[in-house]
């Protein structure tokens, strides 16, 4: 059974459930007690959860007033964890504010509040956790298509939608795997990396009804391998 980083949250309970169900073994760092080189090296893959937001700083911004800092540490912690990983060519899967982690790692920027930004956006925080919200198109032949499968068979997948940043300028390396139908990036990945997937959406919210547990599946086999 494959150990698993999960970086620490406010909700670890359902990443916690879909990484199990996966047959993962999942392990949550300790922010201010854990070095992130020595916590990559103790796992066979890395799930960066959701939450609030990342300080701009690291992408060179003014914070904008919308923005909602995450637990003391925990940007730099898991910026650090990000480019360990990368850098061990150890699997990565990204979740929500995960993605968005990934993609500052990789040098790329964010739209700090889509409800405030110039252009023609849809909200994209809309709950339920467990309600498909919107269709995003998939990219053909990207990972994140092969995982879906038959769920995104005719190109597009429904998913729930919880948040209100995303990504701007693409990070180094990054290819965009699902795009909403407003344009809001919703998926990407690390072409060159063995597995490195991220998504906006929240597919831990459906363990309990099995609607994206191909993606953890797919996660813990390369975690396994």
């Amino acid at each position: 059974m494959p150990r698993i980083a999960v970086t620490p949250c406010k909700r670890p309970e359902d990443y916690d459930a879909a990484v199990r169900q996966a047959g993962g073994d999942p392990w949550v760092p300790a922010i201010s007690v854990d070095d992130p080189t020595a916590a990559i090296r103790q796992v066979e893959g890395l799930l960066l959860t959701g939450g609030d937001d990342i300080d701009p700083a690291f992408f060179g911004e003014p914070a904008h007033p919308a923005y909602e800092p995450a637990e003391p540490g925990r940007d730099a912690f898991e910026l650090a964890l990000v480019r360990e990983a990368l850098a061990a060519e150890l699997p990565l899967f990204a979740i929500c504010r995960g993605l968005q982690v990934l993609n500052v790692a990789a040098g790329g920027t964010l739209i700090q509040d889509i409800p405030t930004e110039p252009g023609r956006f849809e909200t994209h925080s809309l709950g339920p956790s467990t309600r498909l919200a919107h269709l995003v198109a998939v990219a053909p032949g990207s990972r994140l298509a092969a995982l879906l499968g038959a769920r995104a068979a005719d190109g597009h997948c429904g998913v729930n939608s919880r948040h209100h940043q995303a990504i701007r300028a693409l990070g180094r390396g990054l290819a965009v795997t699902a795009t909403a139908p407003d344009g809001i990036v919703e998926g990407v990945e690390l072409p060159a990396h063995r597995f490195c997937v991220g998504v906006q959406w929240h597919p831990e919210s459906f363990f309990r009804t099995g609607e994206f547990e191909e993606l953890f599946r797919g996660f813990v086999e390369a975690c396994r391998r």
